[in-house]
């Protein structure tokens, strides 16, 4: 297939919209659509309907093309929900505290605006009927336990989740802690979401809760996707891979 070349910085979204596009006729035949893809040297994006070799990761999930781009539950599509992720002023606002808190702990700021996106909607001021605070939906209790003492020093705790800032490092310290404890990323926000009693009584698999499988799967499947743009952010090309020929007929031997 012909290399595409796109204006420079365009948004890794756009590129996996265009390959998915040109690799959509041959799924539907298939019943369903993958895209692998990798970024080389000279910032050319490629990508193919399989791995084609080990530099090669997935960028969109084995799915039906007619629901690739449908969230199960939601009536925001995927696509939908991630360009308002790229250009709202409130995600912009935060995006150097996401990227202080993935210093700090080691946890994506992809992850944290994923988890964010699903727990507040980037709502500063938003408070649960079960009193869960800020943009990562925080009880006081839980913050309690992840507060520095700098913090502590500058109020209570219930003010230190009110701040932008601190609710997204006293929440990244908190999910960088259920992931080590629990040994997993989905295992740590099913205990985010349900309670780390819930995941104890589950003997540690995913509770079989539907709002806790539907919560782990939202942010998960935005993380997933919100990572490879960050990977694919600064390509300036693409080349879309043309699939192998189907083998023909072995020659007829006299």
């Amino acid at each position: 297939m012909p290399w595409l070349r796109t204006p420079a910085r365009v948004p890794a979204l756009l590129l996996l919209a265009a390959a998915a596009a040109a690799l959509a006729p041959r799924a539907r035949a298939q019943g369903g659509l993958e895209v692998w893809a990798y970024v080389d040297a000279q910032g050319t994006a490629h990508f193919a309907d399989r791995a084609l070799d080990d530099r090669y990761t997935p960028v969109l999930r084995n799915q039906a093309v007619q629901a690739m781009d449908r969230i199960p539950g939601k009536t925001m599509t995927r696509s939908s929900l991630l360009t308002w992720l790229e250009f709202a002023p409130e995600v912009k606002a935060v995006q150097p505290h996401l990227r202080e808190a993935e210093a700090a702990t080691g946890i994506d700021a992809e992850l944290l605006k994923a988890l964010i996106a699903v727990e507040s909607g980037f709502k500063a001021d938003s408070v649960s009927p079960r009193g869960a605070m800020g943009l990562m939906q925080i009880t006081p209790a839980t913050a309690q336990r992840y507060v520095t003492p700098a913090e502590a020093a500058l109020g209570a705790v219930d003010e230190q989740l009110r701040d932008g800032r601190r609710n997204i490092l006293i929440g990244a310290r908190l999910l960088a802690d259920l992931w080590r404890r629990h040994g997993g990323v989905d295992r740590a926000l099913a205990a985010w979401n349900a309670g780390e009693g819930a995941l104890r009584r589950a003997g540690g698999a995913l509770p079989d809760i539907p709002e806790t499988r539907a919560h782990v799967h939202l942010v998960l499947e935005l993380y997933w996707t919100l990572l490879q743009q960050r990977h694919l952010g600064q390509a300036r090309q693409m080349r879309l891979m043309a699939p192998a020929a189907a083998p023909g007929p072995e020659p007829r031997t006299p």
